[in-house]
């Protein structure tokens, strides 16, 4: 693939990104309103915990699924087949290994599990039920996962993205109509489950027909390709983990320090915080085929003007919804949940929590993607246990000390904000050849430049008397001026005048293909 088709899969690929994230984005809206409403808080708070279980299913990937998107976009360059057959065999039985692994824990261990948390009697039964199948379906999904990884590793991004986005769009519906029928939780799982396993089968599918030379087949399985994968999979690995320690341990931490039912309380500021996530990740998730295509042929320029480039453009996205987000925080937080009265720590933690994503969003997004295909794995490893170590233990500390459910939200805004402002900030400007205050000025300076019209409008609306957050015809209305406000701002004062005339002309060209069409 030439350097100018991968440069276009990027924003190919980022553009799926953000028509399946928008999708996804208000079927869980929908979803997580009718869980709200339709189950006891309790059934919530659990429903909550097996999926944060989920994320943490993540540490017995051992960084192999990263590891299979590089090596895929590295040896299709070099045209290296038989490398790359050995490669995807052996990680693909590690992960039948561990799948089983997966199901015997659920079969021999979920009742350990269960005693670990503050759960009312009545609910052990069918609660250790629901465990056990949810980790034996896990464990028939594990392998699968590798097929998703191929296509984005063949810059394929959103056709994979297209195949999962119907398993969820699927999943909404039927899991939707069961639970207004009121087939409760295990019916549930069982769809969510069975949603995933399809798409990743077409995934397998059409990856490996795009590569006839490359065969995923026991007799290609070699240890010794498990110890050389290992040099990169160990540092991607502990990189998952301490990923996973700073955005799925929250539930965990409440659950076992405070109880079960004080899940429900951060879960509405947690949706808030993971769809904003979602909505600012697109961009960097689209880079890092492409970063370890440009690092594999050499091309150090092509790469520092990536890293700026795409930070200044995700900023631009993610500073003007972090602003619409924080000033919309209470109305967002009732259409959420479907209730006018917020507990106090709910509307904290939300606020708390988005902050710590946009401090996240600013500092390491784009940055960590393209080092992490770059070689630079091993500092960035440091870098991640040391954040998740503080973030853990500042987030536990101060939730057993005020016995607050924003604490634990504190703990992780602390941790980021330390390690993103005093390590990977000035990290990523050296990378650019810039001081920090120049990369600040370049990609920081514009997008809240670009924000002022909207923050200007949010004074003007402050100074009028009543709550419109509380009318939910009045809140869209406000919700959609404050989006054309930003966009406005964005394309005015965001972009310069050439980005502005290339945006124009390749829409048109679009525009014109699919009338010749």
């Amino acid at each position: 693939m030439r350097d100018d088709e991968v440069k276009r899969h990027i924003w190919r690929n980022t553009i799926s990104n953000y028509v399946c994230v928008v999708v996804r984005l208000v079927m869980g809206l929908v979803m997580f309103r009718l869980m709200f409403q339709m189950l006891p808080r309790e059934k919530f708070g659990y429903w909550g915990l097996l999926w944060s279980l989920f994320g943490y299913s993540l540490l017995l990937d051992f960084g192999f699924g990263f590891t299979a998107l590089k090596r895929v976009a590295e040896l299709s360059v070099h045209k290296d087949w038989p490398e790359l057959s050995r490669v995807l065999s052996t990680i693909f039985f590690v992960y039948v290994g561990l799948g089983m692994l997966i199901i015997l824990a659920g079969l021999f261990g979920s009742g350990w599990f269960i005693q670990a948390f503050q759960i009312t009697p009545g609910n052990r039964v069918e609660f250790e039920k629901l465990l056990r199948l949810f980790l034996c379906g896990l464990g028939l999904a594990f392998p699968l996962g590798l097929f998703p990884e191929i296509l984005r590793g063949q810059q394929r991004i959103a056709l994979a993205n297209y195949l999962l986005l119907g398993g969820m769009i699927a999943n909404f519906v039927l899991g939707a109509t069961a639970l207004v029928l009121g087939f409760g939780l295990e019916v549930l799982l069982v769809i969510a489950l069975a949603s995933s396993l399809l798409p990743d089968l077409i995934c397998g599918w059409l990856a490996l027909r795009q590569l006839p030379e490359v065969k995923i087949h026991p007799k290609y399985f070699s240890r010794g390709m498990i110890a050389k994968t290992m040099s990169f999979s160990l540092f991607a690995y502990v990189i998952t983990v301490s990923n996973i320690l700073l955005t799925k341990t929250d539930n965990l931490v409440l659950g076992t320090a405070l109880a079960v039912s004080a899940v429900a309380l951060y879960l509405p500021g947690s949706k808030v915080a993971e769809m904003f996530y979602s909505m600012t990740q697109q961009l960097p998730e689209s880079l890092s085929p492409a970063a370890a295509h440009f690092h594999a042929s050499g091309d150090r320029p092509v790469l520092q003007e990536m890293l700026v480039n795409a930070t200044r453009f995700n900023l631009m996205v993610a500073t003007p919804l972090y602003c619409i987000c924080a000033l919309l925080m209470r109305g967002i937080l009732q259409v959420l949940t479907g209730t006018a009265k917020l507990d106090p720590q709910t509307y904290w933690t939300a606020q708390i929590l988005l902050l710590w994503i946009y401090m996240m969003v600013v500092t390491q997004s784009v940055s960590k993607r393209i080092f992490m295909m770059c070689g630079h794995e091993r500092r960035l490893m440091a870098l991640g246990v040391g954040e998740a170590a503080l973030n853990l233990g500042l987030s536990l500390g101060l939730v057993l000390y005020f016995r607050q459910v924003w604490c634990v939200a504190l703990g992780s805004l602390l941790a980021t904000s330390f390690f993103g402002w005093l390590y990977l900030w000035p990290w990523s400007a050296r990378e650019a050849n810039l001081s920090g205050w120049r990369l600040a000025r370049t990609v920081l300076t514009p997008t809240w430049l670009a924000c002022l019209p909207l923050l200007c409008g949010a004074l003007i609306v402050a100074m009028i008397p009543g709550d419109f957050q509380k009318n939910f015809i009045i809140f869209m209305a406000e919700s959609a001026a404050a989006f054309a406000i930003a966009a406005w701002g964005v394309w005015k004062l965001g972009l310069t005048l050439q980005e502005r005339e290339k945006m124009i002309a390749f829409t048109e060209r679009r525009f014109s293909r699919r009338k010749v069409a």
